[in-house]
């Protein structure tokens, strides 16, 4: 959100610069994320002075250049060549002196230099006015119509305005901050100075020949609406006053009439809507749901379809615009119009929210509305933009207001102890300031004793509705930085063991991903239910569903990391980028027994080539090994044990591994499921791995056991088996372990055959073997003693062949 600090003064007395101001509505909860100096002509026309032309001569080596002679209050007369057709002697023109930076119109700053130009020294430029900034025309330089003399600072004759723009971000909850006069209340409430509202008082109508009648069907979706007619209405550029409001925060101005709206909108928090009353049908206005599909064309002059819960604002024949989101292409002001009829309206936030989202339609209108505003507002802006219109467009007002508003909406009533605030800030303040700050937040106070008050919570506070709120109010006008610590801090306070730092963690792992060439991805939650329907692993009745769902392949919350990773993969496969290496942590979400769960995951995966060819390598494709060695460098990073391995896996793998922390899966790890990759258009083999990230961290701990390195050598010892394929290397390394488990190290694969040399249904393993004694050298008779009951064990337990 952005707040002019010139349009913040003209309602309260502020004597604080900018930058102190910055603080003050930081420490109110209005956090101000930066602060821009803001200038009607870019650069505030600084080194631009008024000059006065003394003589103009042909350029003696140039036919279109002209010499000239130019007072700009100096002591001599600076020479300047101009390339202009129109200079001559005598005139008031604009000089932009040695040192300045122009900012054209079109193109990059230049800075101007003394320099010879075909021979002549030239020291300035006469400028013409898209040199400066102002305007498009270049036919030629300006020529002023004034009196100041030379060497007058040119803003002086523009009235160049510098501005400061607050750039806050606004938290959801503070609707009632969305203008210029919510964040004035915060600072009244801080600086304890008085606002000045803009005075109705004059308001009245002039006549009655435009009468409208309004009726509101759906007094859930808006509980009131507010409207006057305009006649007379001549539509203009607006005046610079207002342009420059506008502009000063990032607003295009249109016309007159928009601009009104568009500026009384950011003064008050309350959207306006201006139709053109010639074209209301039967001078009728109907606030109504329409049918579903309805279609309907918006003033981006795209049809949308209506939902059945969209509110519309109608005529007596046909709808005009999204109530509180946008207009229709045929109702809305244009350079014909000479009346209107003025909307202003309480829309219930949620209705607006979901027309909103399920139109992809954000607009300043809706992004206030959905917020909440001020239900016992809409009259007061109502009567301030007529009173513009009248000013500005020269408007007569042409009717009473219509004010429909069947039930209104009264101040919630909060019972507040002072214990309750005094226990809760942690620090006792005295009633007379608790009072005193509430009364300038605008907050009635009533019921007072001893034990606390009744706080009368006004309308334009949607959030605050719980004893709570009001002590939050409380705390940030009394201050954050005015709460004092205790000297110390009882033991109480401290945990008895050191706690976890996940984040830490995660950033540890990340960082180990990225610096294996893995890039992080972060996918939607939301998801399509139909890949309930791929694996056994997802149930339907398990989906978390959405109820405002903004189309059907976001029905749901996904129940894995899977299915919108795979999406992202077949993206850029799509468009030829097929060797991908990509990480997620994220969230699953699912209902088990009436109850709603979610959990963190982190999900690898793998495809295409590991490495492509080089001049001195052929290209290495990614494969089942390489994903299942970043697995264990993960685990191993948590301190986590590898070892625990089984084969059974879920049925969205083709074949893979299981690791198991005590009796829970930790990672899954394989070559995913054709049938799951052909419904997502992937043609090429995708290796997964899914991480219970929450599993994990439970189980990681820093205790690094450090063991000194044996003095005593290693030795490898190498031996070749012929086993059938059903054998594992996992059932290897297991009954390796079983059999000799202090001096065998460390158990690796160098070498897989499979081939016309053995029979079919077996494979040849060859296996190095490290053994080690950490107290003695070991001797040939210990480890031929080893391998010997190795061998033996391989051959009964697998049926292994020893090849010698």
């Amino acid at each position: 959100m952005k707040i002019s600090y010139n349009w913040l003064r003209q309602y309260i007395d502020i004597d604080k610069s900018p930058e102190a101001l910055s603080e003050i509505l930081t420490d109110t909860g209005l956090e101000v994320e930066g602060l821009e100096k803001f200038e009607t002509i870019k650069g505030g026309l600084e080194g631009l002075v008024i000059g006065k032309v003394l003589s103009c001569t042909k350029h003696p080596n140039a036919d279109k250049l002209s010499a000239t002679t130019v007072d700009i209050g100096k002591d001599e007369p600076s020479p300047i060549v101009c390339g202009a057709p129109n200079v001559a002697e005598g005139q008031t023109v604009i000089v932009a002196t040695v040192g300045a930076t122009l900012y054209p119109a079109e193109g990059d700053s230049f800075k101007i230099k003394k320099a010879k130009i075909r021979g002549e020294v030239s020291e300035g430029m006469i400028c013409a006015e898209d040199e400066i900034g102002i305007g498009k025309d270049h036919d030629g330089i300006m020529v002023l119509d004034t009196d100041l003399k030379p060497g007058t600072p040119a803003l002086t004759y523009f009235n160049v305005e510098t501005d400061y723009v607050f750039e806050i971000g606004l938290t959801p909850n503070r609707s009632d901050a969305i203008s210029h006069l919510g964040t004035a209340r915060d600072v009244k409430a801080v600086t304890e100075k008085e606002i000045n509202w803009p005075s109705v008082k004059t308001f009245g109508k002039d006549d009655n020949s435009l009468p409208i009648d309004v009726s509101v069907e759906n007094t859930e979706a808006c509980p009131r609406y507010s409207g006057v007619t305009l006649n007379n209405i001549k539509i203009t550029e607006s005046p610079d006053w207002l342009k420059n409001r506008l502009l000063t925060i990032g607003l295009s101005p249109i016309n007159n009439v928009v601009d009104i709206t568009n500026f009384v909108m950011h003064e008050t928090g309350q959207p306006l809507h201006a139709f053109d009353y010639a074209k209301i049908k039967d001078q009728k206005v109907v606030v109504k749901t329409l049918a579903a599909n309805t279609p309907f064309l918006t003033l981006d002059d795209k049809e949308r379809k209506l939902k059945a819960e969209d509110l519309m604002i109608c005529d007596s024949e046909s709808p005009m615009c999204i109530g509180g989101v946008f207009g229709g292409v045929t109702s809305g002001v244009s350079d014909t119009t000479t009346s209107i009829f003025l909307e202003s309206a309480y829309f219930d936030a949620a209705s607006i929210r979901k027309s909103a989202m399920v139109h992809q339609l954000k607009t300043d209108a809706s992004f206030r509305f959905e917020r909440g505003t001020d239900p016992n507002g809409t009259v007061y802006a109502l009567k301030r933009a007529a009173l513009l219109l009248k000013e500005l467009a020269s408007a007569s007002i042409s009717s009473d207001i219509v004010d429909i508003y069947p039930n209104p909406i009264k101040p919630v009533e909060v019972a507040v102890s002072y214990r309750n605030i005094n226990r809760l800030i942690g620090q006792e303040i005295s009633k007379d300031k608790i009072h005193s700050i509430l009364t300038l937040l605008d907050i009635e106070l009533s019921n007072i004793t001893d034990a606390g008050f009744t706080a009368s919570i006004p309308t334009f506070r949607v959030d605050v509705t719980r004893e709570a709120d009001v002590i939050e109010e409380i705390l940030r006008i009394y201050g954050f930085n005015n709460i004092k610590l205790p000297d110390s801090v009882g033991s109480s306070f401290l945990a008895n063991s050191q706690r976890k730092d996940f984040d830490k963690i995660q950033q540890k792992v990340s960082s180990y991903l990225v610096d294996n060439g893995y890039f992080e991805m972060m996918t939607n939650s939301l998801t399509k239910p139909e890949y309930t329907n791929l694996t056994a692993t997802v149930q339907a009745d398990e989906s978390v569903e959405i109820l405002n769902k903004l189309s059907e392949d976001l029905g749901v919350m996904r129940q894995s990391l899977l299915f919108s990773g795979l999406e992202v993969l077949a993206r850029n496969i799509n468009y030829k980028q097929s060797n991908l290496k990509v990480f997620e942590f994220g969230k699953q979400y699912f209902k088990k027994e009436g109850e709603y769960k979610e959990e963190k995951r982190l999900a690898l995966f793998i495809t295409g080539l590991e490495k492509e060819k080089q001049w001195n390598s052929e290209k290495t494709p990614a494969d089942f090994h390489q994903l299942k060695g970043i697995i264990e460098g993960v685990l191993g990073r948590m301190n986590l044990s590898s070892s625990n391995i089984t084969k059974e896996v879920s049925d969205i793998f083709s074949f893979g591994l299981s690791y198991n922390l005590g009796q829970k899966i930790s990672v899954e790890i394989g070559s995913l499921n054709g049938k799951i990759l052909k419904s997502l258009g992937i043609k090429q083999e995708v290796i997964y791995a899914s991480f219970d990230w929450d599993l994990l961290l439970r189980k990681t701990n820093d205790n690094i056991m450090v063991t000194q390195v044996s003095k005593y050598p290693e030795v490898r010892r190498d031996l070749s088996l012929v086993i059938n394929k059903s054998i594992s290397y996992q059932d290897i390394l297991e009954l390796t372990k079983k059999t000799e488990r202090s001096l065998i190290k460390s158990v690796d694969v160098f070498d897989l055959y499979e081939g016309d040399r053995i029979e079919k249904s077996k494979k040849a393993y060859s296996l190095r073997f490290i053994l080690q004694d950490d107290k003695k050298t070991l001797t040939d008779k210990v480890i031929d003693k080893t391998m010997k009951r190795l061998m033996a064990t391989f051959e009964k337990e697998l049926g292994a062949v020893i090849r010698q």
